[in-house]
């Protein structure tokens, strides 16, 4: 029977979520983009990419990267990531043609679970068939009363570990509303309020975003040890291995990177600097399956953990759930909330758990109405 690509097409769309619950009516478009690969045989896959443009990374795909792999082998992952590696990034360089990679590569590997009929995290590896979630639920936007109401509601839900946003506004702004200074201090000022509101036993970490430089990402990460934070996610601009590795020697909070790295080489750089405590490999932007696998496999040698930033847990699940060093999921409201307004059949998180499903492939599908629904140009 043929598995031979016929088809490759690509939907952006943009989801609005809100945050009412938490007394905020800010109103943010998730933008995404849905890829959806179909072989000669009638086998249908779906993978998706995010916190980007999507408008762009369709284009890529139905203009570019879709056409070039149709009539080649879909269980021939190596060789069409290769080719689509090569056709979107020529040179080598990281950016949007990770993207869209990433979203080709993970409908293939829907693909390969249907031919199969296994769930993809026992496909890789199935070393664990139940995965624990922490909720990043501290956005920047917040006032103290929607922060506090954000981490207590999600508590109360069974989490019992959260991330919070810092470094905001930082060096991503040219002309920012406060100085650094300020913002680090009203971070400080921000995570302790989350500290008294949750107790001692609820695991906090921070994420930057790479929005500080080497000082005052330093001076944040002293002044948070003694409110007991768990991790700093992509402390430093532009994830500088060096400047993350003489961060990490002048801290005791643990650092994390990697969720918009497209390329292996960044984190092979990480491990042999020394930069990280935790690598995170981000299947729905880091090259798909394929590229993850291989950097959870150079993170083992290196005796170091995976996770998962950079939201969109439904497809992440599977890589931490498959590889022997994967941990976590995030379940970032954001994209976790626009996965479930565009998917049917995802699992559900109960008490800051999630049980692996045993349906082939990803285990869920898109649900076409809301994806024509919120699908943009």
């Amino acid at each position: 029977m043929s598995h031979k690509i016929a088809r490759v097409h690509a939907t952006a769309v943009a989801v609005p979520i809100n945050f009412a619950r938490f007394g905020n009516d800010r109103v943010r478009p998730n933008s995404m983009c849905l890829a959806e690969v179909e072989t000669e045989d009638g086998m249908i896959g779906h993978g998706i990419t995010s916190i980007t443009q999507g408008t762009v990374i369709a284009k890529m795909i139905n203009d570019v990267a879709g056409p070039a792999i149709i009539g080649q082998d879909a269980l021939a992952h190596e060789r069409i990531w290769q080719h689509l590696y090569w056709t979107l990034t020529p040179w080598g360089q990281s950016g949007q043609g990770s993207h869209a990679v990433a979203a080709i590569d993970l409908a293939l590997w829907d693909i390969k679970g249907k031919i199969f009929n296994e769930p993809l995290w026992r496909l890789i590896g199935g070393t664990r068939d139940r995965i624990e979630a922490y909720a990043t639920c501290g956005f920047s936007f917040f006032d103290q009363e929607q922060l506090t109401n954000a981490v207590t509601a999600m508590v109360d839900e069974g989490y019992r570990a959260l991330k919070m946003q810092v470094g905001r506004p930082g060096h991503d702004r040219r002309n920012p509303s406060k100085t650094i200074a300020e913002t680090v201090a009203g971070d400080v000022e921000r995570v302790g309020w989350v500290r008294d509101a949750v107790g001692p036993d609820v695991e906090i970490s921070v994420d930057a975003g790479c929005r500080l430089d080497l000082p005052a990402a330093v001076d944040l990460a002293r002044r948070l040890e003694p409110l007991n934070v768990a991790c700093f996610e992509e402390p430093i601009m532009q994830n500088d291995v060096h400047l993350l590795a003489d961060m990490r020697k002048r801290t005791t909070i643990p650092l994390s990177a990697g969720q918009n790295e497209g390329q292996a080489y960044r984190f092979r750089d990480m491990l042999m600097a020394g930069s990280v405590d935790i690598v995170q490999p981000n299947a729905i932007i880091t090259g798909g399956m394929t590229q993850c696998l291989k950097i959870a496999g150079m993170a083992q040698a290196f005796n170091t953990p995976i996770s998962n930033g950079g939201g969109c847990p439904y497809h992440n699940m599977h890589l931490q759930a498959g590889v022997a060093n994967g941990t976590t999921i995030e379940y970032q409201l954001n994209s976790a909330g626009a996965c479930q307004m565009i998917f049917d059949g995802l699992p559900e998180i109960t008490d800051g758990w999630v049980d692996m499903p045993e349906s082939p492939g990803f285990g869920f599908a898109p649900n076409m109405d809301a994806i024509a629904e919120y699908a943009i140009e």
